[in-house]
């Protein structure tokens, strides 16, 4: 009876210091997230001309989005003939862009490559805010939002694996869920002053880096298995997309993070730019050449299944509306890839900048509006339908934008202090020691009296 009445003492004990540690873990959680909003709250004028100026991008796209809601696609300047436009043009380049974060984890985590580690972080909270635009884009071409319950599991049917479409939420959800996730648990790791546990965390960056490849594979995969469509029926166009990601997505982070580095206190070394833009040299050439075996093996054969070749390089009876852009991208590519190329303008970083702008810019033309666009035209039956997007579509996609925007602000907002040591929890404990300190004492002067 007595060990019982031990036994029951010692559970009791237990439970309380479990409960203890417990409330301490909350207490401490919700100072990180108080901490956290004081944080984003406060900046320059500067800064907050920024964050108004995007809310107000993010207000009027979703005025004009509310309307589209109302009315269905028919407000938009899509058709039957046309059935994808701006907005998975869109989500396709933003896929890419995601994706290329792999080209800092692989440099960082497994080469140990110390100049990408230290701003690794700040690329997957890049990509992780590419993911939320891109899942954004592909929302709003469903035209109703109450349509999104037929894929949910267990309500509706995502008819997974049958439909490329039900791999494709997965992946994408998955990537989003990664990037998320090993970038908070570093940062909150480091917040707190503890190393991380590399045997739980290492798995999911291994995890990540196949995932990144998965993404846009899979992405190629929605296009590539539409037989119907012989300008999206190629073999070789998973290769082609990871190509084009591995060129933009870079690209965009060098920019980036040379405004970062201005802005803020972190300091971003350029030998981390410089590798960067050599591996997009090595993708760029990729990316040429892919493209040129498959204008080749249309142009060489010369069947009817190069119409939509025809349609985007040359014109189609008449119809010659992408022309001009398509070259115009041709013509950025070949620049930048000649600058990314030569060791001289790949150093210096005025020629770097506008290699970058130059991929940007050309990759989106090619991948977005040029890969979409020609393979709807001619449709099945021979008809041409030209699309051109309108207000509505502009102005969604400026507000998508803007949000993916912003949120990428707030995190960097949080997450370069973490990585500075201007935002840690030694002033947490400070204050937590000296309340208990005074407590203590204040005891102690009461028992005295």
């Amino acid at each position: 009876m007595n060990g019982l009445r031990e036994t029951t003492f010692y559970d009791f004990i237990n439970l309380r210091k479990a409960m203890e540690s417990l409330q301490g873990l909350s207490r401490e959680t919700w100072h990180f997230y108080k901490k956290t909003l004081i944080l984003v709250s406060r900046g320059s004028r500067i800064y907050y001309a920024w964050c108004f100026s995007l809310l107000a991008i993010i207000i009027v796209g979703f005025i004009f989005y509310w309307k589209q809601h109302e009315m269905g696609l028919i407000e938009t300047n899509m058709t039957d003939q046309v059935s994808w436009g701006l907005y998975i043009a869109n989500f396709t380049y933003l896929v890419g862009m995601a994706a290329a974060a792999v080209l800092l984890v692989i440099p960082s985590y497994i080469y140990q490559f110390k100049p990408i580690k230290e701003i690794v972080v700040l690329g997957e909270l890049f990509a992780a805010s590419c993911m939320v635009m891109a899942i954004l884009f592909v929302m709003v071409d469903l035209g109703r939002l109450d349509r999104v319950w037929h894929m949910l599991p267990f309500i509706g049917s995502m008819n997974f694996p049958a439909s490329l479409l039900a791999w494709d939420v997965l992946a994408l959800n998955g990537y989003l869920f990664l990037n998320l996730f090993i970038p908070i648990y570093l940062l909150v790791k480091s917040y707190y002053g503890k190393k991380p546990n590399w045997k739980f965390i290492l798995p999911f960056i291994l995890l990540s880096i196949p995932w990144a490849v998965g993404i846009h594979t899979v992405t190629a995969f929605l296009y590539n298995g539409l037989a119907a469509r012989p300008f999206w029926n190629a073999s070789i166009l998973a290769p082609r997309f990871l190509a084009s990601a591995f060129c933009s997505g870079p690209a965009i982070i060098i920019i980036i993070f040379q405004i970062i580095r201005r802005v803020s206190a972190i300091k971003i070394e350029d030998g981390a730019l410089f590798k960067v833009a050599e591996l997009i040299a090595y993708a760029m050439f990729l990316n040429l050449f892919l493209l040129g075996a498959e204008i080749f093996k249309e142009y060489y054969s010369g069947t009817v299944h190069m119409a939509s070749f025809k349609y985007l390089f040359e014109g189609l009876h008449h119809h010659n509306e992408l022309v001009p852009w398509i070259w115009a991208a041709m013509t950025m590519n070949v620049t930048a890839f000649i600058l990314f190329l030569v060791p001289s303008t790949r150093k210096r970083l005025s020629t770097l900048n506008l290699g970058c702008l130059l991929v940007i810019v050309g990759v989106w033309i090619e991948k977005g509006p040029g890969f979409v666009i020609p393979g709807f035209v001619p449709d099945p039956l021979g008809e041409i339908h030209e699309y051109v997007p309108n207000l509505v579509e502009l102005m969604v996609s400026f507000g998508i934008w803007a949000l993916g925007l912003l949120i990428f602000t707030l995190l960097m907002k949080v997450a370069i202090p973490i990585e500075t040591g201007e935002f840690t929890h030694t002033d947490y404990e400070r204050g937590v020691i000296t309340k208990k300190s005074l407590d203590y004492t204040a005891s102690l002067y009461k028992i005295k009296k």
